[in-house]
């Protein structure tokens, strides 16, 4: 527990008074320790009643000088009782401080500002440094995955370098719900592009109360990100390593080589109508003898396993950082290196990161500061010229990869992704960023403080894509030129340049001040931001010479070119006021008011307030007494927030330039055309939700356990959607203010923590739940298998109901059905309705089709267990899903894709066939193989739907600190080693082989170990 503490204080600095003479003092030192006989670096001092004071050393220390011999000392450190110590005319005190099992004097970051936990009224949640950093992921987003109640975090797939999708608190809109990000106060593009390693604290504003305060931008919430500072009389230096392997948590099974042939037999004979040539396509003879025939000749008679071709067993990673921190009176630094490197299970795909912070803080005078912050972010990801998951999983073995002299074999006619991925080119793509934030505090009186800031940001991006053309020959005539594989019939180069910049800039004025019982805290400020972006591409066709990926080798008449631009800037005006008498009676009212350059003048401005109020039950006096209730608070909120994510300029009518070309007799010119693309909506305007939320925050048995809860509404209407218009008049489909959608849900955190002598550990869990309804969209949003109308869950699947498997022609004949290629074997569907609301003998997807249930996760939950016991620490964490429907599609059920693929293996004796015997088709899952019936069988419907639900074992870590004395020995202050595993093992329902959160054809889900070593100088 004092180690979380040690890892979210920050140092309260406090300048030596100037008013004392050395006549008139007394010099007073000492060391101050935490419960455990540990110095506390940073830990402040202060002469009750006066300005004097000072703060511990690297080594707890500390020396000041007093007025009187019986002066008190006021001893603080955050997470720590305060103490107060009569100095009684010693000249040594060494204190020891007790760890604050509460938590609640904890300061929380929130927007422009910081409050104490205790005193929150809205809705936020707050995450260490710490549990971010020893989850060892690459990608802050991915960290944040089951660590905050109402925080949705989805991976589609985990190759090196992707990002999770965040929600918060559900769907807030059919467009961008993805939340604002702001990092040490200033927005930013994207959560992954900060080091896990730089991380302070995060604090998320989930409800309108705690978001407002950033209006047009907040209605999907925000994350706030701080990162590490320097603090004062600190000098350290550290430097940590890591290296580890990924390998995949599960790959999909396909039946081996023989059973292939023979279940591709049965299809085929399936879609013949069962006549008498059982073996319409590999003769039997050439199915009996199959593996003699492959041992004579592996050539003519393949069996290749692609999987094993092209994943590797495991793939390695790596991590170096090195920060160094030093602090003084006047100024404090903090910089830091962050080299990462991530090999992918295939070849030719890596991801490199290296990511450069200087965050500094100074005083220029008593009443002045700044601060002066530097980042640089430099990303190398390479791939190959595709991703290969897809036809790796598609390819049947039956088609060879590789000739038995190692030239490229072909494939199916073309398609050998094996050697597409060893010669067909590569993709590179370069993320160059740089940005700072500089600003001045000023503060004239006590309580009121002025802040300037600005915050510029630059990308230079750059792509490159280089495409192959790689032919193959006869098994056994390497001159025979058969063709070249199917993705490139010419060697080809694109180049991309992206070149943009944002500029935000920030005036802040806060006041905050004490009378008595009565606490006020004021809020005034102005934030712009404007951003340009850039982009050039150029490419050319034909290369003769394909080893040389560069522009100037290409033939100049296959050449071309394009480019663009955009900008949008925001203006805004905000404020708060937050009071509270006596620590029992909270109130917080905020507005902001905005304008977006998306919309006409007339319409860029929106206004977005919300009130918020808490009530501490637990401080009143018929409870104040009862012992168990360490802390008990009621709080609700309303509030209004915003969204104008569309394009950049949806109420002006603007012209799209191109080139055509025209034939004038028998030659062929070109011409500059212009033509207007969408049709304008000038009155266009923001889509605002309005929020309330109802929440408690509970401590009891001397704050031993925490319990948190939470209920919440939203509505958003004027929804920004692009709605149908008819295609005569021309245009794509406006976006247009038009729609309601209601999200409704509730959290609830609840956690455990205590010491039992030299045992520190702490247990948690977090579960929440939400639902989003569509109001009137002003029509029906159909998305294949899914469909968004009124009073339909968001993304809700559409298809028939189903009622098992046909069992034989009787039934068929006797049965509506969705065409004449039904047989025994197929999925029967419900007849449910008709043209007039009665079942009419045919199944249709006009009048059969019905909501079968949302997509989206239900009951999302995560919950971490902790524990400290002398130097070893330990830690893990859970994370999963209660319920969602799921649809089992593609490559994980269906057969003989795209008519010469592989078959899973979970078909094979589980699916409908003619060899089984009646009792044992009534038994199987799965329909009988056909393409014939494909439309029937694979049509979207609940027979196909699972419950999605899964538990993971997320992450588990061990760690070791060696002995003071020991580091010392060997000239350092720290040395810990430490080993970590994450998405170890998981619980679900999905097929053999399928993780629950990747997709049918996504990169696999990884299972990373690695060890790693951290020393402090």
């Amino acid at each position: 527990m004092k180690k979380l503490l040690h890892g979210m204080s920050v140092v309260v600095m406090i300048l030596v008074g100037l008013n004392h003479t050395l006549g008139q003092t007394r010099a007073i030192s000492g060391t101050v320790y935490d419960e455990d006989k540990a110095p506390l670096p940073g830990a402040s001092i202060l002469v009750k009643g006066t300005s004097s004071g000072t703060v511990t050393d690297i080594d707890g220390r500390f020396d000041i000088n007093v007025p009187d011999p019986n002066a008190v000392l006021v001893v603080s450190f955050l997470g720590y009782l305060p103490q107060e110590i009569e100095v009684n005319g010693r000249s040594t005190i060494d204190v020891n401080l007790e760890a604050d099992m509460s938590e609640l004097g904890e300061v929380v970051v929130v927007g422009y500002g910081t409050q104490k936990k205790s005193d929150l009224t809205g809705a936020v949640a707050t995450v260490g440094g710490r549990d971010i950093a020893e989850r060892r992921t690459p990608q802050v987003s991915q960290a944040l995955q089951g660590a905050v109640a109402g925080v949705m975090v989805r991976r589609s797939n985990n190759a090196p370098g992707s990002s999770a999708n965040i929600r918060i608190r559900g769907i807030t809109s059919i467009g961008d719900s993805n939340p604002l990000i702001i990092m040490d106060g200033v927005p930013i593009d994207n959560i992954d592009h900060i080091n896990p390693n730089d991380i302070e604290n995060i604090s998320v504003l989930k409800d309108a109360a705690s978001a407002s305060i950033y209006g047009a931008r907040a209605a999907a919430g925000v994350i706030l990100v701080t990162t590490k500072r320097a603090k004062k009389g600190e000098l350290s230096l550290n430097y940590n390593f890591e290296y580890g392997t990924e390998v995949p948590t599960r790959i999909p099974e396909y039946v081996n080589v023989v059973r292939y042939m023979e279940l591709v037999n049965e299809l085929r004979w399936n879609d013949n109508g069962n006549d008498g040539n059982e073996y319409p396509l590999y003769p039997k003879d050439m199915v009996d003898n199959y593996m003699s025939l492959n041992a004579s000749n592996p050539d003519l008679y393949p069996n290749t396993n692609w999987v094993d071709l092209i994943l590797k067993k495991h793939a390695p990673r790596q991590r170096h950082s090195i920060d160094i921190s030093g602090g003084t009176d006047a100024i404090r630094t903090k910089a830091s290196v962050v080299y990462d490197k991530f090999d992918a299970l295939y070849e030719g795909r890596t991801f490199e990161r290296v990511t450069t912070r200087i965050n500094t803080d100074g005083n220029i005078t008593k009443s002045l500061g700044f601060t002066a912050d530097v980042f640089l972010r430099r990303e190398i990801n390479n791939q190959p010229s595709m991703d290969p998951i897809y036809y790796m999983h598609i390819s049947a073995p039956v088609y060879a990869a590789e000739w038995s002299d190692g030239r490229v074999a072909e494939g199916k006619t073309g398609a050998n992704i094996y050697g597409q991925l060893k010669h067909g080119g590569f993709r590179q793509n370069w993320e160059n960023q740089i940005g700072g934030r500089l600003g001045l505090n000023y503060e004239p009186v006590e309580g009121l403080k002025f802040s300037a800031i600005a915050s510029p940001n630059f990308g230079f991006n750059k792509g490159k894509n280089f495409q192959r053309r790689v032919p193959y020959t006869a098994w056994d005539d390497p001159t025979a030129f058969l063709g070249t594989l199917q993705w490139a019939n010419s060697t080809n180069l694109n180049e991309s340049r992206n070149d943009n910049y944002q500029l935000t800039t920030q005036l802040l004025a806060n006041y905050d001040k004490v009378f008595g019982d009565h606490t006020i805290s004021l809020l005034a400020g102005n934030e712009s931001f404007q951003a340009f972006y850039e982009n050039l591409s150029a490419s050319r066709d034909q290369f003769i010479l394909d080893n040389y990926p560069y522009l100037n080798l290409g033939p100049l008449e296959f050449r071309n070119n394009s480019g663009s631009a955009w900008e949008n800037a925001y203006n805004s005006w905000f404020g708060r006021f937050s009071y509270n008498y006596a620590g029992k009676y909270f109130l917080q009212g905020n507005l902001r008011y905005d304008a977006s350059s998306r919309f006409a003048k007339d319409y860029r401005w929106g206004s977005f307030p919300s009130f918020s109020g808490g009530w501490v039950l637990s401080e009143e006096s018929f409870l104040k007494n009862v012992t168990p209730i360490s802390f008990l608070k009621l709080r609700a909120s309303w509030g209004t927030l915003g969204n104008e994510r569309i394009g950049n300029y949806p109420y002006q009518s603007t012209i799209g330039f191109s080139n055509v070309l025209f034939h004038q007799g028998s030659n062929v010119v070109s011409s500059q055309s212009a033509a207007q693309w969408q049709y304008a909506i000038p009155n266009i305007s923001w889509e605002k939700t309005v929020s309330h939320n109802i929440g408690f925050d509970a401590n009891f048995l001397n704050y031993r356990l925490r319990l948190s809860g939470e209920y919440f509404k939203k509505t958003t209407k004027d929804m920004l959607l692009p709605l149908e218009i008819p295609d005569y008049i021309g245009f794509d489909n406006p976006d247009q203010n038009t729609g309601e959608m209601y999200t409704e849900g509730w959290e609830l955190d609840l956690g455990w923590a205590d010491d039992i002598n030299e045992l520190s550990y702490s247990v948690s869990f977090n579960i929440s739940d939400f639902r989003s309804i569509m109001g009137n969209l002003g029509g029906i949003q159909f998305l294949g298998n899914q469909v968004r109308m009124e009073g339909s869950e968001f993304d809700e699947w559409y298809g028939y109901r189903s009622d098992g498997l046909f069992q034989s022609q009787e039934e068929v004949n006797n049965s509506p059905v969705m065409n004449a290629s039904v047989r025994p074997g197929d999925v029967k569907y419900m007849d449910l309705s008709g043209p007039n609301g009665e079942p009419d003998g045919r199944i249709s997807p006009e009048h059969d089709r019905v909501l079968l249930g949302g997509s989206m996760p239900r009951y999302l939950y995560g919950g971490n267990i902790r524990l400290d016991y002398k130097n070893f620490d330990f830690g893990i964490v859970i994370q999963g899903v209660g319920r969602q429907n799921v649809r089992l599609s593609g490559l994980m059920v269906q057969p003989i894709m795209e008519n010469w693929g592989h078959v899973p293996q979970i078909l094979d004796g589980d699916h409908w066939s003619l060899y089984n015997t009646e009792e044992q088709n009534m038994e199987v899952r799965y329909p009988r193989l056909s393409r014939v019936s494909e439309a029937n069988n694979f049509a979207m419907s609940d027979f196909w739907l699972i419950n999605g639900a899964y538990f993971r074992l997320k992450n588990i870590s061990l760690g070791y600190t060696l002995p003071r004395p020991v580091s010392e020995r060997l000239g350092m202050q720290n040395i810990r080693v430490y080993t970590n595993a994450s998405d170890v093992f998981t619980i679900n329902n999905f097929p053999r082989g399928w993780d629950p959160e990747v997709s049918a054809s996504g990169y696999p889900i990884t299972t990373s170990f690695l060890m790693g070593v951290s020393v402090q100088f």
